[in-house]
């Protein structure tokens, strides 16, 4: 039989596996991440009918080649270029992720359930459980998770991304801890100059992230020197509910919450009531015992002078504060005597209905001692003065600059509220630096507002809820939350081989290892070690040139169509030979 026709034979079987491999492409053309595959041919081995020889120097023949007969054809290789990239599609979706190789080649590391494979197809989604999956098998994302003492990525054994599990749904409260309070005063400002003082308002946070306001009051006190108060107004929590009141009432001391300033005086009238020999004296409210008393000097008919004592004691169930049934005066000779010759209805009831001071203005003296005041003959009312708690706000007459808040050299003061209003609060450090004075149409543009540096340090939060997930250039998997913050949830690890197109191909867009390919550690490497990177939103397409593929369609037709006529010829060649004896 002629050798011709095993070896068009083989042709034949060799072109129509290369026409599959190009079946295959073509199909595979729209398929995420496919990398095409190119048929190598070798020939088969040769049939040798004479052997070389060497040249012969003494008869001076020189050397004959070996004459050989080839065979046939066969598959050499199929190979895959994996290490060409297909172009980019853009999809907007943060979960497809596009690898761009810069050195290595680097594949997805995914796992089936029983084991470790290999994928360049970045379309994941987020599976039932919580995990980071691939979309069309559902296969787990490997990747590093997150050390819980340092907060940063821990490279270890890589293990499935769990990006939505409990823990990562909240993002915990902080507390306020800085503040700062600037802008335009306007010393024409008729907000700044009244009795009431422009209001600001600071919103901030406690530790376990409920939200207050506090209220301050700026009151212009001197305009040739351009000199301010700053007092703390109020306290309010979310439901717009006092807690500074509460604390007050309480007996708390302003003054430890926003400090005292020993250079401005508070005036409160007490006008008097049901108090016999109202005479013109002096008068001192102070602290004796367990409750508030009030004592003036006064003259007796027969013009002795007198010092008479009302106790007013205080019941902590009801905040009332009474009076006794006698009241108590003494003489400047004899001291403390107990007549009963000078008397007051029993149990009046609260001191706002005997003095008509508050309880809160009663509790703000914060001192057992009350300087002394003096009657107003024609209010008719007693006066009296206390250290205002505010702090003194001085701007630079000359360029209208800040000067001091507090104290010459301070530009900060320290709103106090650990000690004070509970331990769920923390110390908020406020500062006035950036506070001037300008003609602005007496319109003062002074506001306050949470952080130093434009709102980037101590701040405080809300908790926080996850409002989406993003994926960086190295892989690095943040939730974002809706107090602002951002959170590093885990990383997606990929691997590299030293021979990538030595890997196989298993089916699904996924490649095990082979002998050929190298095998993976269990860790992976981060992409960005050799300054490759993910794009998210994107996906890597096909590689397949349909150009190419139809071109090599053309080529392998005409050679499967030239090894099918040396089968044509061959026979008629054979055909001939039979014809002989004929």
């Amino acid at each position: 039989m002629m050798r011709s026709l095993f070896s068009a034979v083989s042709g034949l079987k060799t072109h129509q596996t290369k026409m599959d491999v190009i079946g295959n492409n073509v199909s595979n053309v729209n398929t995420t991440a496919f990398k095409s595959s190119n048929v190598v041919f070798s020939d088969i081995m040769y049939q040798t009918t004479a052997a070389a020889t060497a040249a012969n120097a003494a008869t001076g023949k020189g050397g004959v080649n070996a004459k050989q007969i080839g065979l046939g054809v066969t598959t050499g290789a199929t190979k895959v270029t994996i290490t060409n990239p297909g172009s980019a599609q853009t999809t907007g979706d943060p979960f497809d992720i596009r690898l761009t190789d810069k050195v290595s080649t680097n594949f997805f590391i995914v796992n089936d359930g029983m084991r470790n494979i290999f994928t360049r197809s970045g379309s994941f989604f987020i599976d039932g459980a919580g995990n980071l999956a691939m979309t069309s098998t559902g296969y787990t994302v490997m990747g590093w998770q997150v050390d819980p003492e340092t907060g940063n990525i821990k490279k270890d054994t890589v293990s499935a991304l769990r990006v939505m599990q409990e823990k990562n749904l909240t993002s915990p409260p902080e507390s306020t801890t800085a503040a700062t309070i600037g802008g335009i005063i306007d010393k024409n400002d008729t907000n700044v100059t009244s009795d009431e003082g422009q209001t600001l308002n600071l919103n901030f946070y406690d530790r376990l992230g409920y939200q207050y306001v506090a209220q301050f009051s700026l009151k212009l006190t001197d305009a040739k020197t351009q000199s301010y108060t700053v007092e703390l107004s109020d306290i309010l929590d979310s439901e717009n509910k006092s807690i500074l009141s509460e604390y007050i009432d309480g007996g708390g001391d302003l003054a430890a919450v926003f400090g005292r300033n020993t250079t401005a005086k508070k005036t409160y009238p007490i006008t008097q009531k049901d108090i016999k020999y109202m005479t013109d004296g002096d008068f001192n409210l102070g602290y004796q015992g367990e409750g508030y008393y009030f004592s003036y000097s006064t003259f007796d008919t027969a013009g002795n002078p007198l010092t008479e004592y009302v106790q007013v004691t205080v019941d902590p169930a009801t905040n009332t504060y009474t009076i006794p049934e006698y009241s108590y005066y003494a003489d400047a000779q004899s001291g403390m005597d107990q007549t009963g010759a000078i008397t007051v209805p029993e149990k009046i009831g609260a001191v706002t209905d005997l003095f008509g001071i508050t309880q809160a203005q009663l509790n703000s003296i914060g001192s057992p001692t009350v300087p002394t005041g003096s009657f107003n003959t024609t209010t008719g009312a007693f006066e009296y003065t206390t250290p205002a708690v505010n702090f003194t706000l001085k701007i630079d007459p000359d360029n209208g600059n800040f000067s001091y808040v507090g104290m010459q050299g301070s530009d900060q003061v320290t709103l106090n509220l650990a000690n004070t209003l509970g331990n769920q609060f923390t110390d908020i450090d406020i500062d006035f630096s950036s506070c001037i004075s300008s003609d602005n149409g007496g319109k003062s543009t002074i506001a306050a507002e949470g952080g130093f540096e434009n709102g980037t340090v101590g701040k405080g939060k809300a908790l926080g809820t996850l409002i989406g997930l993003s994926v960086s250039n190295d892989g690095k998997i943040f939730g974002a939350y809706d107090n602002g913050n951002t959170t590093l949830l885990g990383q997606i690890a990929v691997a590299q081989f030293a021979n990538a197109s030595g890997l196989e191909k298993i089916g699904e867009n996924c490649y095990g290892t082979t002998l050929n390919s190298g095998e993976f550690d269990g860790i992976g490497v981060e992409i960005a070690a050799d300054g490759s990177s993910m794009t998210s939103g994107e996906l890597e397409m096909s590689n397949v040139d349909l150009s190419t593929e139809f071109t090599q369609m053309i080529i392998t037709q005409r050679g499967f169509q030239s090894n099918s006529r040396i089968i044509t010829v061959s026979d008629t060649l054979l055909e001939e030979l039979i014809n002989l004896k004929r």
